[in-house]
Order: C-alpha cells, then structure tokens, then sequence
C-alpha cells in the first residue's frame, strides 16, 4: 500500500485521487490557522515554490485535534491561508489526524513512520515527506521548520 492508494477531499470539496501525484516528491502537513507553528504556512510556501516546477507538491490537511486550533470553516481556513500566507498549494477538507476517526491516510502515514509518540501524531505541522512512488521516507517534527528540508527534498528529486 502506498500514499496513491488513498482519496482525500479537496478544500474546494471536491474527492482527489492521490494517485494524481505519482512520480512527484509530497509534503504532507497537518496545518492549523490558530498554532504557534502557524508562521510555518509561508516556510511552506516558499519550499513549494522553489522545488513545485521539479515535481515537488505539498498537501496541507487542517486539523483542529490540538487545542481547538482550527475551528474555522473550510471557507475561512482556505482564505486565511491564501490571504496571510500566500498559500497556493493543495489544501485539503480538515480531518482528524488521530484516533479512532483519523483520516484513512494519515493512519497509513503513521503507521508508516512512527514519532515520538509511536503512531500517534505530537500537534500540528507533524510532516511526512514521501517519494514518487507514494512511500513514505521520512518524518518531521512540528519543530523542524521547513526551511531545514531543502536537502532532504533534493535528494529525492535527483
């Protein structure tokens, strides 16, 4: 099983295959409007910017898991990101991350590589880099700023 093997429900609310981003490097991100790690939204950008033209997509998925830091709708989340941060890439409908509810994906993504906390995901902007045939090779602390993931992007570009 890989990451193309799932669906994901677009911001927009349309259903996405994630097959659609085979033979591309992702970044899988847990977002949330109201954390401390918020300001991450333009890190992110910019790395999609920088890498998105050599097949390089990220995939944001609010979550309002922890500390109600997400309450907003899929509306006001999308304009929040587009209007502070710039975001351009894909934001998904907000899932659960976690728990007997967490999103089909995100079980397989931890299940895959586990954390601090085993497979359970620590808080928001938890991120999963994943190769162009949909495995998961690394995870990253809510910590690591994603200026620190240029290397680790490039190499799966090569």
């Amino acid at each position: 099983m890989s990451v193309h093997d799932f669906t994901a429900t677009t911001i927009e609310g349309e259903e996405k295959s994630l097959s659609d981003y085979k033979g591309k490097v992702i970044l899988i991100v847990n977002t949330a409007s109201k954390c401390g790690f918020t300001p991450q939204l333009e890190g992110l950008q910019k790395l999609y910017e920088k890498y998105r033209e050599s097949g390089f997509e990220i995939l944001g998925f609010p979550c309002n898991q922890f500390g109600n830091q997400d309450p907003g709708s899929s509306e006001e989340i999308s304009a929040f990101c587009q209007k502070n941060y710039g975001v351009s890439f894909q934001m998904f409908k907000k899932v659960d991350v976690k728990g007997k509810d967490a999103h089909p994906l995100y079980k397989h993504l931890t299940e895959e590589k586990k954390g601090i906390l085993g497979e359970q995901i620590k808080w928001n902007f938890t991120k999963f880099l994943v190769d162009q045939d949909g495995n998961v090779v690394d995870r990253f602390s809510p910590q690591k700023n994603p200026s620190t993931l240029n290397k680790d992007i490039e190499v799966l570009l090569r």
